[in-house]
């Protein structure tokens, strides 16, 4: 009777075996996929932003953004992640450390947040939320970058990637509203009050000490042109003397705030924009006919120095440790509610 039972016995076993493999074999394949990032490449295989399959999903990815690319006049729509990718990536250099980067992705996202909030929207095209110039934030989109960069693509688009994953759905408020992240590239060692600069004064873009800003390339600058080109740009008639000009006010970034020249009162602003100068920090000397213009600094000057955060990551800041330094009294937050609202009108 041993003899007769023995297959069925062995049959049972090998059917018992084979039912506990079955389900180790179906999901083995697709675990497989998903440690490998093969699955959100084959979903979305532009994206340098797609998370890893286990970080869960991102608040940034599911949202839509509507940029105007002006050059091509034309309307390009891509998930929140991948267009944090191309500011950070356009704005910033990608061989600055990784916090200041961080930082960068945080300002930019804030920006587009108070941007999509804001009661007043400047006009743009039909469709459109932002431009892709430097009236907005700079973008270029994954073929832009490859172009740009070469055989530099996949370590800086990783880089860059990383700082945008690190704070995705973040942004920065004050009193519980994203505020206006302006930045630029080289402060003069200080940073410059909003009031100061333009028509508006915030709390939060107070005037704060940049020392790293001073081992910059673009922390001085030298201009020259000819003494007509000189009076045409002001509107104004220089009398002989070797220091056209004489500075009457001084900011507490210690800019220009009002200068006389030659009968005529101007801001520091006026003078830049009608120069076309790097700073409205600017000294200048009368040589024959030509003026010799000295600047410190690069940009406007108000709320975050890029570079200026790129010497506090050096020193081992964190990126929440650089915004709060550039930016008074605010609070990283979280996107997720104004985020939601957006996707929801969709």
């Amino acid at each position: 009777m041993s003899k007769k039972m023995n297959p069925l016995f062995v049959l049972a076993a090998l059917l018992f075996t084979v039912t506990l493999l079955v389900p180790s074999i179906l999901v083995l394949p697709f675990m497989e996929e998903k440690a490998s990032g093969k699955l959100g490449e084959e979903i979305k295989p532009a994206s340098p932003a797609s998370k890893p399959a286990d970080a869960g999903p991102s608040a940034d990815s599911a949202v839509e953004v509507a940029v105007y690319r002006t050059a091509q006049s034309k309307l390009e729509k891509l998930p929140l992640d991948q267009y944090l990718v191309g500011v950070v990536a356009a704005e910033m250099p990608a061989d600055f450390e990784l916090e200041a980067l961080k930082a960068q992705a945080l300002t930019a996202r804030t920006y587009y947040v108070k941007q999509i909030s804001g009661a007043e929207k400047t006009k743009l095209p039909q469709g459109a939320q932002v431009l892709d110039t430097d009236a907005y934030q700079v973008f270029l989109n994954n073929q832009e970058l490859k172009k740009q960069w070469g055989a530099d693509y996949n370590w800086k688009v990783k880089k860059i990637t990383e700082a945008v994953k690190a704070t995705d759905g973040q942004i920065l408020t004050y009193d519980g509203a994203p505020i206006e992240a302006t930045f630029f590239s080289t402060s003069n060692g200080y940073t410059e009050n909003s009031e100061d600069y333009w028509p508006n004064s915030f709390p939060y873009l107070r005037s704060v000490e940049s020392p790293w800003d001073l081992q910059s390339p673009k922390y001085t600058n030298q201009t020259v042109m000819s003494v007509a080109e000189f009076q045409n740009k002001l509107g104004v008639k220089l009398s002989g003397e070797s220091e056209p000009g004489k500075i009457i006010e001084r900011t507490d970034g210690n800019r220009v705030g009002k200068i006389q020249i030659g009968g005529k009162t101007l801001t520091g602003k006026e003078v830049r924009d009608a120069l076309g100068l790097k700073s409205s920090d600017f000294t200048w000397i009368l040589k024959g006919n030509n003026i010799v213009i000295n600047t410190k600094g690069f940009g406007h000057g108000v709320g975050m120095s890029q570079y200026g955060a790129n010497g506090m990551a050096a020193e081992g800041k964190t990126y929440k440790e650089i915004v709060q330094h550039y930016y008074k009294g605010v609070e990283i937050a979280s996107a997720e509610n104004t985020l939601t609202k957006v996707t929801a009108k969709k």
